[in-house]
């Protein structure tokens, strides 16, 4: 397998944790309790700490001298090869809940076949990061329980967001090209046989949570290929701030 096509089937995990450890570090000190903001502070620095881990294997593949801030810091929005659901605004506290536990059912069915990858590096990331995303999961499984079986207007809100969130939920399962060398060199997951797994595991906590399944049939996509929503520049803007004004800055 190229070395190019590795660092593009990375990108498709690693940029993942890096939106998703944005849109949670912009809620520090907002959380709606001391001990809940401390633990999505903390699944910030979780998710941030395993990008670094894969984007310094991307520096090391590429060869051009580029450093892990490069990576993420100087990218244009097009390079990035996230899934929409991770860039999603916080738009309430039920929504963030329950765009972190559409993704960590995901990302811990992910990590648990990553650990078998050929690729020594990977399978150490994954190894290494699956503590972390286990207990995101259950953070967020359990709140998606208590707002779904709680208040008639914690329900509500956590319903909406479950009806306005579900359609991204099936780009997690597209493949690109640099996916499908990545499982054909046993060095990825065939992620589409996750699929099945995934979507039970949702409907298992949704129905203790007393919350609907939508049943729509039309989902949105196209962040694996680098097409955003609207909301990917603003990220971007503050994300990257610091290195595009102070270029080659040191500390």
């Amino acid at each position: 397998m190229e070395d190019k096509n590795k660092i593009q089937y990375i990108y498709g995990i690693a940029d993942n944790a890096l939106i998703l450890g944005q849109r949670l570090s912009e809620l520090c000190g907002h959380g709606p309790n001391l001990e809940t903001d401390i633990a999505m502070t903390n699944m910030a620095l979780d998710l941030l700490g395993q990008t670094r881990s894969y984007y310094q294997y991307v520096a090391q593949l590429s060869g051009e001298g580029k450093t892990e801030d490069d990576i993420a810091f100087l990218r244009i929005e097009r390079e990035y090869k996230n899934v929409l659901l991770v860039e999603q605004p916080n738009t309430h506290f039920g929504y963030v809940i329950v765009r972190q536990f559409f993704f960590d059912i995901f990302h811990l069915l992910l990590l648990e076949k990553l650990q078998n990858s050929e690729d020594d590096t990977l399978a150490a990331i994954a190894k290494k990061s699956i503590k972390e995303v286990s207990y995101h999961q259950r953070f967020s499984s359990d709140w998606i329980k208590r707002l779904g079986d709680g208040t008639e207007e914690s329900h509500q809100k956590v319903q909406e967001a479950v009806n306005h969130l579900w359609e991204y939920t099936d780009e997690l399962f597209h493949s690109t090209d640099d996916d499908k060398i990545a499982v054909e060199n046993k060095v990825g997951v065939n992620t589409l046989d996750l699929k099945e797994k995934y979507y039970q595991k949702l409907r298992e906590v949704l129905e203790e949570a007393t919350l609907d399944i939508p049943e729509t049939k039309w989902f949105k996509k196209g962040g694996k290929q680098g097409v955003h929503t609207e909301y990917m520049g603003y990220l971007l803007a503050d994300l990257q701030y610091m290195q595009r004004t102070y270029p080659n800055m040191k500390w």
